[in-house]
């Protein structure tokens, strides 16, 4: 089970840093990943890491304003954001164990190619 935390409604500008949280499993041993859903966009990838990796991939549109990491117990990851913008409004997902392919969908649908998926915190800019 994933569950994430740290979703909250700031100002454009803020920072925040969302948590995710693995239980029953150790997150060290999957490849992991955020996604977000914003208004009338796709689901989309916003930061992956391999399995047992300490490095991480983040889409241009977003180097420098996002940052993945791994907690030193391999039992969390973090995503930390910087400048919030109103466009970064949305539900944020975090999952484990990519068992298929993400490309065009929401991310109701997205949960469905990984074996774990949390249950989304939503982050507001205004």
């Amino acid at each position: 089970q994933l569950v994430e935390s740290g979703g909250d409604s700031v100002q454009a500008g803020a920072s925040l840093r969302l948590s995710c949280s693995a239980s029953g499993f150790t997150f060290d041993d999957f490849d992991a990943a955020w996604y977000r859903q914003t208004q009338g966009n796709e689901c989309e990838r916003i930061a992956s890491s391999a399995q047992y990796s300490k490095t991480s991939w983040i889409p241009a549109s977003l180097k420098g304003r996002f940052t993945f990491s791994r907690d030193s117990a391999g039992n969390a990851t973090y995503l930390q954001m910087f400048n919030l913008k109103p466009e970064d409004t949305g539900e944020y997902y975090c999952a484990a164990g990519l068992t298929g392919t993400v490309v065009g969908m929401s991310c109701s649908l997205a949960a469905n190619e990984y074996e774990y998926w949390g249950q989304g915190t939503q982050v507001t800019v205004s």
